[in-house]
């Protein structure tokens, strides 16, 4: 590596730029769906992720901070990822076939009102793809988190967020960022009483 401090300076301008952008393109649809959210969550409807490999690791972060806390401490939200369980996934994925491990849970756990999160860098992975459908049948409200373009989830989601970016490490940065804002939003409007100095 010639300059691995260059390097390092790239990635963190990269990934600025690219979170910048993002935000200033999206910020009024952002807003929106973190009032969506809150409103549906208050009417008892939960929030379902899923997503694979890293996106299943942002799946189950997210479902996380809902269930257990962002950062002031305040009643669990609904929220579960379809990332998680191996037992499901296997059987489902031997059965069934992989495409359909999230669709499948889907039909089992989604109810009309409920949010469902479909989170796919390249927007087009067919198993987010479907359960996106599934969702969509069942009268959820749908969401993508993807890459530049939206791939197969662009027309099929009710909000898509798709980053400006080819690169899946810039794409994943600013999806975590988009889930933790997200949380905190919704955290300060079902909760204002935790942030005081609002």
């Amino acid at each position: 590596m010639k300059d691995p401090g260059h390097a390092l300076d790239q990635f963190v301008a990269d990934s600025h730029q690219t979170q910048t952008r993002f935000f200033s393109d999206n910020r009024d649809s952002i807003l929106e769906l973190a009032e969506t959210i809150a409103s549906r969550v208050e009417k008892g409807s939960k929030i379902l992720f899923f997503g694979n490999g890293g996106s299943a690791a942002d799946a189950q972060h997210l479902a996380a901070e809902f269930v257990g806390r962002f950062i002031p401490d305040r009643p669990a939200l609904p929220a579960m990822s379809l990332s998680t369980d191996t037992s499901i996934l296997t059987a489902l994925g031997n059965d069934y076939g992989y495409d359909q491990v999230f669709a499948r849970q889907i039909e089992a756990h989604g109810r009309p009102g409920d949010v469902a999160v479909g989170i796919s860098t390249s927007g087009n992975s067919a198993n987010v793809l479907n359960g996106i459908v599934a969702a969509g049948k069942a009268d959820m409200y749908t969401v993508g988190f993807t890459g530049a373009g939206g791939g197969q989830i662009e027309g099929q989601v009710d909000v898509l967020f798709a980053v400006p970016s080819k690169v899946t490490p810039r794409i994943q940065e600013t999806h975590i960022l988009l889930g933790h804002s997200l949380c905190e939003l919704i955290d300060r409007r079902l909760f204002p009483n935790a942030y005081p100095d609002d």
